[in-house]
């Protein structure tokens, strides 16, 4: 075993070990990547730890195998009935972090952080679709975590921390900086990157000043519409402090397992009742309006995102009108923006630009820095372009559930060729800087096409653009 530094020459061994800040850990290099799992960045969430800012993990003697994922945070199944990455009695120790390495062994490599989706409520690192070995295999270094969700991550209460996973995720990212090296990468080129409410995450910390100095680039898939305000957090945390008979502090809720909190939390038409919260710390504002320029930023989204959870809905309720009321933006303007279009469709690019087109393309916009943006067209053969086909398009993963969900049991061969180029801008993206693309401009608006062949266009989603200036 030949160590420089801390590093490991990673060629020397199947089974490499590295010395990180809480201790020596050893992992498992298969198929020119090597990996390290569960590796534990704060302590476990005992007791009123489930509520608290993330404490210090312990450090440990001799070497810890890191060669399986941690036990997954509290969470719910996407469905009742379906199985879950979390189940009751499983351990606290789920604060973790996972890295993937390529074993020829290399120092000073770019490291890409990323951050899980799941709507605030689930979400794991474990997932199959989250493996970092196609990342590290084109040069990079590949960092997961998981980070609290649900109540335990965004529930409000009298005596604890708000955003309580954003204040993980930050926890994560110190750990990066201080340990990244020891496995070949640089802490003065991380990358962040994550979907959905990984997105959101990766636009929040871009403009909390908390953020400052841990990353220095980002990736924004499907940046969902965020911060909600603290009257309606704790309306929420009254809402099922008294289905549980409890105080909203952090003793009350402490006393009750997650499972109990899960089975009261919702208030029905909802798709989570959690997310960010407007703290005037962390949080301060919709992330677009207080973006730091020195992150150079990537934000996109897919054209027909909201298809994903249209489909689960009673098409008799799908009402454009009605929606395009609900969120304060005119119906006759859309209609006139698609004047062919049916009233189920138009319904899902209502929703679309609500949830995540609009705070994705605004992130673009607003971006005081070096800033691009990209619009994922690509049909794929079950719901088209929908919210979630771009996770393993970016990861190159065609394993798992959501795979299976937006890409069906047989992966179409444009898919596999998609993600390829895909891969090589996130990865350029990271190491240098440059997508592939030209930066977003306004004026301009130029923004990567993924299609097949992908492609440049000025301003695609100018329509929609105009009909929700006004809520900017």
């Amino acid at each position: 075993m030949v160590s420089n530094g801390g590093v490991t020459d990673i060629r020397s061994s199947r089974e490499p070990i590295i010395r990180t800040s809480g201790g020596r850990v050893r992992g498992l290099t298969a198929g020119g990547v090597s990996s390290f799992k569960g590796i534990p960045y704060a302590a476990p969430l005992d007791g009123p730890r489930r509520f608290q800012a993330p404490q210090p993990a312990a450090e440990w003697g001799g070497t810890r195998d890191a060669l399986a994922f941690s036990a997954s945070v509290p969470q719910v199944p996407l469905r009742p009935g379906m199985s879950s990455s979390w189940n009751p009695g499983d351990s606290t120790d789920c604060l973790s972090v996972n890295v993937w390495v390529p074993a020829a062994g290399a120092a000073g490599l770019p490291v890409m952080v990323w951050i899980y989706g799941g709507a605030y409520i689930r979400g794991s690192s474990s997932l199959p679709e989250y493996d970092g070995a196609i990342l590290a295999a084109s040069g990079v270094v590949v960092v997961s975590l998981n980070y609290r969700v649900g109540f335990e991550g965004f529930g409000w209460l009298s005596d604890a921390p708000q955003n309580r996973a954003f204040l993980d995720q930050l926890a994560a990212l110190r750990w990066v900086q201080d340990n990244i090296r020891a496995f070949g990468g640089d802490p003065d080129n991380v990358t962040i990157f994550g979907e959905s409410a990984g997105a959101t995450s990766a636009a929040v910390l871009t403009a909390s000043e908390a953020g400052r100095g841990l990353f220095q680039r980002a990736i924004g898939q499907s940046v969902a519409t965020v911060t909600g305000t603290e009257a309606t957090a704790r309306a929420t945390t009254e809402r099922i402090a008294a289905a549980l008979g409890v105080p909203a502090t952090i003793e009350g809720f402490a006393s009750v397992a997650p499972e109990a909190i899960h089975a009261v939390q919702w208030a029905g038409g909802e798709i989570s009742p959690f997310g960010p919260v407007l703290d005037a710390e962390l949080v301060r504002d919709q992330p677009w309006r207080g973006l730091r320029g020195e992150v150079d930023l990537i934000a996109g989204f897919n054209r027909d995102e909201f298809r994903f959870f249209a489909v689960a809905e009673d098409p008799a309720a799908q009402d454009p009108a009605a929606a395009a009321a609900a969120w304060g933006v005119s119906i006759e303007d859309y209609r006139a923006a698609h004047p062919a279009m049916t009233d189920a469709d138009l319904y899902v690019v209502i929703l679309s630009d609500a949830c995540f087109r609009m705070p994705s393309m605004w992130c673009a916009q607003e971006h005081p820095g070096r800033s691009w943006c990209y619009e994922l067209t690509w049909q794929g053969p079950t719901f088209g372009a929908c919210h979630g086909l771009d996770v393993p398009l970016t990861l190159g993963n065609f394993k798992g559930a959501l795979t299976e969900t937006v890409l069906g049991i047989d992966v179409p061969d444009e898919a596999r060729r998609l993600s390829e180029e895909m891969v090589k801008a996130w990865t350029s993206f990271a190491a240098t800087g440059d997508p592939g693309w030209p930066e977003y401009r306004p004026g301009e608006a130029l923004t990567r096409i993924w299609d097949v062949p992908a492609s440049v266009v000025s301003d695609p989603e100018a329509a929609s653009r105009r009909i929700w200036a006004s809520h900017l």
